[in-house]
């Protein structure tokens, strides 16, 4: 009986750290959005010369902080930053996020031209 009753603790325990990490990770802010097919917390960015109102689908969404290298991106495309908390994202004309020309704050929006563009990065607040 005693074997059980510790067994049924260590389980109990495990279980409610489980939920507790899981919903911190999965957590989002109160009144996040998506915005044009843009996840909360993502930054993305939608097809040359296309209007996000008139195609909700951006082609790139990007969700972990830290640089991205970008292929095929050529000529004008809309860049929204949809992170939360104060995380910015930078437009980067080197490789591995350096060469930096164009940072975008929280729920900024640009239309630029990606073709000099080689990677984006996500910074943390």
């Amino acid at each position: 009986m005693r074997k059980m009753l510790s067994a049924a603790a260590a389980f109990a325990t495990a279980a409610t750290a489980v939920v507790a990490m899981s919903g911190a990770a999965q957590a989002a802010p109160a009144g996040s959005t998506t915005v044009y097919g843009c996840q909360s917390g993502n930054v993305c960015i939608w097809p040359q010369g296309v209007n996000p109102l008139d195609n909700p689908h951006p082609t790139n969404q990007y969700t972990t902080y830290g640089y991205h290298n970008l292929s095929n991106q050529f000529g004008y495309h809309w860049v929204l930053n949809n992170q939360y908390g104060g995380a910015s994202a930078s437009l980067c004309k080197n490789y591995g996020g350096t060469n930096c020309v164009e940072t975008l704050a929280q729920d900024q929006w640009t239309y630029a031209d990606l073709t000099p563009i080689n990677s984006i990065t996500l910074n943390r607040p």
